[in-house]
């Protein structure tokens, strides 16, 4: 069920085309509703320039090419909002997701790194995660962070240093945890860029207008 903020969106944008459509120049308010969009979403804003382009959409008559564009747009969107590589069954032909379509098909999404062997190399062995990844650099660095203070925890347990030995482990600990944290975290921010390229992309394989980046 669609909300009521959704509903008067789709009223007001509507309204508006009404009122640009009475100028001569009739292309020019899709047009600029278009780019408009398109810039909402290269801000980030991917939820509000979704249901915008959803109002565009319905606002406009099916046979206008306007609104083959502005439809193509949204589902293109939602699928980056997803992160999802294939693209949903469509009721008829739209010719920019059919172009988008056959650059998917014959452009397939590489796979994403799967971070559960990640974790546990850096679990087991500090720096192991990222020259999973050949971050040799960052591995060097989360060796030098954790080996020098894990000796001197060893060095404190084997002498019986008590509270000594209990601050030393907690500061190996949160050292330890936070490389851990970083090798995951630089794994799923490669799945992410890797992903953004490839549905940049396929959206310029749309030939859509604009940019929304």
């Amino acid at each position: 069920m669609k909300s009521p903020q959704y509903k008067y969106c789709m009223q007001f944008i509507t309204f508006l085309l009404i009122i640009s459509c009475s100028i001569p120049a009739t292309q020019a308010g899709p047009s600029e509703a278009y780019q408009q969009t398109i810039a909402l979403a290269a801000q980030g804003h991917d939820d509000k320039a979704t249901v915008a382009f959803a109002a565009l959409a319905e606002a406009l008559p099916p046979q206008n090419n306007w609104h083959e564009r502005m439809f193509a747009a949204q589902q293109l969107i939602n699928m980056r909002i997803a992160r999802q590589s294939s693209f949903p069954p469509q009721d008829r032909s739209n010719p920019y997701l059919s172009l988008a379509s056959a650059y998917a098909s014959n452009h397939p999404q590489r796979q994403e790194a799967t971070t559960w062997p990640i974790a546990i190399l850096a679990t087991i062995f500090p720096g192991a995660g990222h020259a999973w990844q050949d971050r040799w650099h960052d591995a060097r660095t989360a060796a030098i962070m954790v080996w020098p203070i894990l000796l001197l925890t060893l060095w404190a347990l084997k002498k019986r240093m008590g509270p000594v030995t209990v601050f030393f482990t907690l500061i190996t600990l949160w050292l330890w945890s936070g490389t851990v944290f970083s090798a995951i975290s630089l794994a799923e921010r490669g799945n992410l860029e890797t992903y953004l390229i490839w549905w940049q992309s396929t959206w310029q394989a749309s030939g859509l207008p604009g940019r929304p980046w």
